[in-house]
């Protein structure tokens, strides 16, 4: 049996490390197997000595995220947890040190979780990245933080949002309004995420710049999308044909990622949904094209969705069972 203590400056700093809630070390006693006992500025842990070794490495790995000025959130303190249990070192500093864009007015943008900080790297290192999962887990709104990111470093000249208008059956030419309010409803979004990162007077300017385009799916046809970052959303509602015309318009120094939940079909009368179909095609390792799968874990939304998709999830197994 192993016992240490950890002294802190002062028990506010403890607390913060504890992301404000003190009841956090129920989590370190159930994941880590080891007694906790804390007050005031301290925290003591009592186990076999593999287990408080990893009590002791994840309050290290909090604590230096903090001193770097990263704010500890109840999922972050989680997956310190996490980390230190598989015996990870650093997991949550090397979590919250990944940050897109941010200034003075917007807070920068942070993965949440493993599988997100995997989708940001996945996203800078490939061509043709497929974010698939369930609603909630940041697929999209990462997508635009990491695209935003590389058109404000210059990796790209401009930045090009699509999404199958599924409703209007991609037929938008009897809608009133230009292309621009045809098409918004459905690419919203993928506005909220923008205006979310960036002040909306900026993100109006690049709109009217060229650097933001909106390009409704229907009507990418024909087209070759050059020095680009490409984003696809809603993407199990596209067809076959629609995803391969997609997947053919990349140009030279371009890149897309191609965000879906394959449990949210609104196709009708029995259609393959184009991203099942890519995902079975392409998932054989093709170089540049890389596959992330989100899991209810990875929700980031209010807790209860993800006990919501879990419900769904064990209500169709059963039925198709």
């Amino acid at each position: 049996m192993a016992k240490e203590k950890l002294d802190f400056e002062n028990a506010h700093f403890l607390l913060s490390l504890l992301a404000g809630d003190i009841s956090l070390v129920k989590e370190i006693e159930s994941m880590l197997d080891v007694r906790v006992t804390t007050r005031d500025s301290w925290i003591d842990f009592e186990g076999e000595d593999a287990a408080v070794a990893r009590a002791v490495s994840a309050i290290h790995d909090l604590e230096v995220a903090r001193r770097n000025g990263s704010q500890i959130s109840r999922q972050a303190f989680v997956f310190a947890i996490e980390g230190a249990a598989a015996g990870e070192q650093g997991a949550v500093t090397e979590l919250l040190g990944y940050q897109l864009l941010g200034d003075r007015k917007l807070p920068p943008v942070i993965p949440r979780t493993r599988n997100q900080l995997a989708y940001l790297k996945s996203i800078e290192g490939n061509d043709v990245v497929f974010g698939v999962g369930p609603a909630g887990t940041g697929k999209t709104y990462l997508a635009v933080a990491a695209a935003l990111s590389a058109l404000k470093q210059k990796k790209v000249k401009r930045l090009v949002l699509t999404r199958p208008a599924v409703e209007a059956g991609e037929v938008l030419g009897f809608l009133p309004g230009d292309l621009t309010e045809k098409i918004l409803p459905y690419l919203r979004p993928l506005y909220d995420a923008l205006y979310d990162m960036v002040d909306p007077d900026e993100v109006n300017k690049m709109i009217e710049l060229g650097q933001i385009e909106i390009a409704p799916l229907a009507y990418m046809r024909g087209r070759t999308l050059n020095n680009a970052a490409i984003i696809l959303d809603e993407a199990q509602n596209t067809t076959s044909e629609q995803m391969f015309m997609f997947l053919t318009r990349l140009g030279e120094e371009s890149r897309c990622t191609i965000t879906g939940d394959p449990s949210q079909v609104d196709l009708k009368g029995g259609v393959i949904s184009g991203l099942s179909e890519a995902m079975e095609i392409l998932s054989p390792c093709i170089e540049g094209i890389d596959f992330i799968e989100f899991e209810r874990r990875d929700v980031v939304r209010h807790h209860v969705v993800a006990s919501i998709i879990k419900a769904y999830d064990e209500s169709r197994e059963r039925k198709s069972s």
